[in-house]
């Protein structure tokens, strides 16, 4: 039989809406699963926080970094030496050190070293690349601490040794000279950033220690909260100063104004040879003495007086005592009247003065005196001979000297720890040694950076990560069922829409199919033609699981 061309496209139309179903279905069936749900069992939302670690390349010169990531102490030395003025069993170096990640939020691959003994002298040191001499270029030193277990007493510091040829640093203990010493120290509850170098005196030549002011921040947290921390010391050639702790500046200064004891003494002193005349009169204010005491000034009226106006309370048992021995008691069976004496029953409060206001000899309560002045004496006034405060004369300091340039100090080639510590797992990652504070900062942002980011996602809520019903409120379940029949409701009422839409298609297709099956009667199969697309109703759910993925 032939076909007109509107059946032609009728039929054209039909094969389209057939396959927008197909396709339909298929997308339904990458939600739904085998039995025509999502197989959920509880209603959960899960962020996954993916972390892709790669150990940092410095971005610049540098004079030290290191990453600990090879798990590797090859460049380190451990000390061999004992510590000087110590008792014999623990005067040893004998503190162990370990290569190893981090026990709370690690970062896949990094890797740092580990302070693992208690109560024990721990050293241990590397050579720089090249030794830092003090010119023109600022000093920028940068590395990580995790106190992973808190801290009791210890430091976390760090030593720059002083570069005096050849150093061994098999033999580094507390009195190697170093330059600079930097970083955290606490015990008890005092906490410190310390910053401290060595100054060489210019006449003498003899070293002293010149400590940094204190922090400017309260530093309790940096050593309680198990978190690992950023600490940096930044020292430039105009002498000024300033540290970080986590890329936040905590203390700045300068060498010349703000070190104890200051780095240049003062020019004048107190002369040692003089002394305060005998005739020194210090006296600001001194007796008046043209005063007279006056005639009626009583000195010896008592301070307190009993009170003329208080009467004795109705009902009080002059007669009775307050205590009285305790009937009920009875003579120990050991007691012996010629070793211990008379026996006496211990005394207890008079049960006949519980209901009385008092019992006993009454007596009147007491009251300030009125009349009460006190011993007199001579009201004060300006002393007329009065010299001020005496100090003693200046003089020349024979010791001056006026260094302008402390900044360079004596130059460093080797990086140490060398600590006590009453903790262990103290974690230390990430040194760098550089001129530069924006290759510090990138060095930063490669490495600590990473640690921050994955502590901080350890710290969201739990339902920022992981949502189940189990874990809410029963305030909040009830909203929840709330909103879930509400959220039904309206499926329900879309299921109604849809299966009228549904009808109207499925009447639509009947007839089409109804004419072509007369048109091609002659050639149609025997049997009932298939289906050109299928409605299928979605069952709703409520909350799907959904993956949140953050590559780093």
């Amino acid at each position: 039989m032939k076909l007109g061309g509107g059946w032609v496209w009728g039929l054209l139309l039909l094969t389209s809406l057939a396959a927008a179903a197909s396709s339909d279905e298929r997308a339904e069936s990458e939600v739904l699963d085998g039995d025509g749900d999502m197989g959920l069992d509880e209603e959960e939302e899960v962020k996954v926080l993916t972390v892709t670690y790669k150990t940092p390349v410095p971005t610049g010169d540098v004079y030290f970094a290191e990453t600990f990531d090879d798990g590797s102490l090859d460049r380190w030395q451990l000390s061999k030496t004992m510590k000087e003025d110590a008792d014999e069993d623990i005067a040893k170096y004998d503190g162990k050190w370990m290569v190893e990640p981090l026990k709370e939020n690690k970062v896949p691959g990094d890797q740092g070293l580990v302070l693992k003994s208690r109560a024990k002298h721990h050293a241990i040191a590397a050579k720089l690349d090249k030794p830092f001499v003090f010119q023109d270029e600022p000093l920028v030193v940068q590395y990580e601490v995790n106190f992973q277990d808190g801290i009791d007493c210890g430091g976390a510091y760090i030593k720059l040794l002083s570069d005096s040829g050849a150093v061994n640093l098999e033999q580094f203990h507390d009195r190697t000279p170093y330059t600079i010493m930097f970083g955290p120290d606490k015990c008890g509850e005092d906490y410190k950033l310390h910053f401290i170098f060595r100054h060489r005196n210019p006449l003498n030549k003899d070293m002293e220690e010149k400590h940094a002011k204190r922090a400017d921040v309260d530093l309790k947290k940096f050593y309680t909260d198990k978190k690992t921390h950023l600490y940096t010391l930044v020292l430039n050639p105009d002498n000024s100063y300033e540290m970080f702790i986590d890329q936040s500046s905590v203390s700045r200064g300068n060498l010349l104004h703000d070190m104890v004891p200051p780095v240049n003494p003062p020019k004048e002193i107190d002369d040692p040879n003089d002394s305060k005349p005998d005739d020194w009169d210090e006296r600001a204010k001194i007796p008046d003495p043209e005063a007279v005491k006056p005639e009626d000034w009583d000195e010896d009226a008592p301070a307190k007086i009993e009170d003329p106006d208080a009467l004795k309370p109705e009902g009080w048992l002059d007669d009775e005592p307050e205590f009285v021995s305790d009937p009920n008691a009875d003579k120990p069976e050991d007691w012996d009247e010629e070793m211990d004496g008379e026996w006496e029953a211990p005394q207890v409060p008079n049960p006949a003065c519980e209901t009385a206001p008092g019992c006993g000899e009454w007596k009147r309560p007491t009251i300030n005196n009125p009349q009460y002045k006190g011993k007199w004496k001579a009201p004060l006034i300006d002393n007329p001979n009065y010299q001020g405060v005496w100090k003693p004369r200046k003089m020349a300091n024979p010791e001056y000297f006026e260094d302008l340039q402390p900044f360079r100090m004596t130059a460093f080639n080797a990086l140490g720890l060398e600590l006590w510590s009453m903790t262990s797992d103290i974690y230390f990652d990430n040194f760098i040694i550089t001129s530069h504070k924006e290759v510090a900062d990138r060095w930063a942002s490669d490495s600590w950076g990473l640690k921050k980011l994955v502590a901080s996602a350890n710290e969201k809520p739990a339902d920022d990560y992981v949502y189940k019903k189990a874990d809410l409120s029963q305030n909040q379940i009830e909203e929840e069922d709330e909103e879930e029949e509400e959220e039904e409701g309206a499926a329900e009422e879309e299921d109604k829409e849809a299966g009228a839409a549904a009808a109207g298609v499925a009447f639509i297709s009947s007839f089409f199919f109804f004419l072509i099956s007369v048109l091609l009667q002659n050639s149609a199969s025997s049997s009932s033609p298939a289906p050109l697309f299928v409605l299928k109703r979605k069952r709703k759910v409520s909350r799907r699981t959904v993956e949140h993925k953050e590559t780093i």
